[in-house]
């Protein structure tokens, strides 16, 4: 029989194991005992975040390997996964708010995808539809939420309705015009610039789904934008991001909303300089 391999020596100056530290069998190897956990392994519990994985030799856990494959298979749905106005519309009606349904230059998904700037503008219907509202004397709004779908329609389904709800009600109690609220379909961030143009909206917050990451596809931001107008820089908003039970809370979420909207009234401007407090 060969003899086994002596053990490959230290570099110079190093003075423990590279495995000190480490024990087999990771509780979520399934028992395998050739997974080495790593040290950090008490932390997952707080994040989910990649962390702590283990290792079989040079690679990660099978099991690792598939959630990780599962996560990108999860996010690669997200993108693609159809927008339903009405269902936001029927979950919007179901407490007490109006709303108009509109959509971006972006014919289909394969438009919005590959042409980001057809999400960023209205289609000439959409258009209409905002200016004849506008022009029916109805209350300049302080404020216009608009509902976009982005690159996760999950996003606005689960958490976009109670997030602006519990934002409205704040505003309503304090005297603040809330216009009406606008779905938009493939949309991107900037497309909330035109429809509170149109609206001659004070401010318009889009609330979003943004892109999916591989411990969360359906995670929400919020884009607050002061005088929004057709050409606003992307430094000219400030964004609040992860907005899911998982993340950012309904509540964090739209107490900071709350504390940016009324700040960028009070000092006429958002972005850069509007910093949260």
């Amino acid at each position: 029989m060969p003899e086994e391999p002596a053990s490959i020596p230290p570099e110079p100056g190093e003075t423990h194991s590279p495995d000190e530290g480490l024990t087999l069998a990771n509780p979520d190897s399934g028992g395998d005992a050739s997974v080495i956990e790593n040290p950090w392994q008490s932390l997952r519990r707080f994040t989910p975040a990649r962390i702590a994985l283990g290792r079989t030799g040079h690679s990660l856990p099978t099991r690792e390997l598939l959630n990780f494959q599962l996560a990108h298979a999860q996010a690669r749905d997200a993108v693609y996964s159809a927008f339903d106005p009405n269902l936001v519309a029927g979950q919007l009606a179901e407490r007490g708010y109006s709303s108009l349904q509109v959509h971006s230059q972006a014919t289909d998904r394969t438009a919005f995808l590959k042409r980001p700037d057809l999400g960023r503008r209205l289609n000439p219907t959409a258009r209409e539809t905002l200016l004849e509202y506008a022009s029916q004397g109805h209350p300049t709004p302080d404020l216009v939420f608009v509902l976009g779908d982005g690159l996760s329609a999950e996003a606005i389904h689960r958490h976009a309705v109670p997030v602006l709800d519990l934002t409205a009600q704040a505003l309503q109690a304090e005297g603040w015009q809330i216009g009406p609220v606008v779905i938009a379909s493939q949309s991107r961030v900037a497309l909330g610039d035109e429809i509170g143009q149109l609206l001659k909206a004070g401010q318009v917050a889009i609330l979003i789904g943004e892109r999916p990451g591989l411990s969360a596809a359906d995670s929400l931001g919020i884009y607050l934008t002061y005088q929004p107008h057709v050409g606003r820089l992307e430094s000219e908003r400030n964004c609040i991001s992860n907005v899911r039970p998982e993340g950012l809370s309904y509540e964090a979420a739209s107490s900071t909303l709350l504390d940016l909207v009324k700040r960028a009234k009070l000092f006429h401007y958002s972005g850069v300089k509007l910093k949260e407090q």
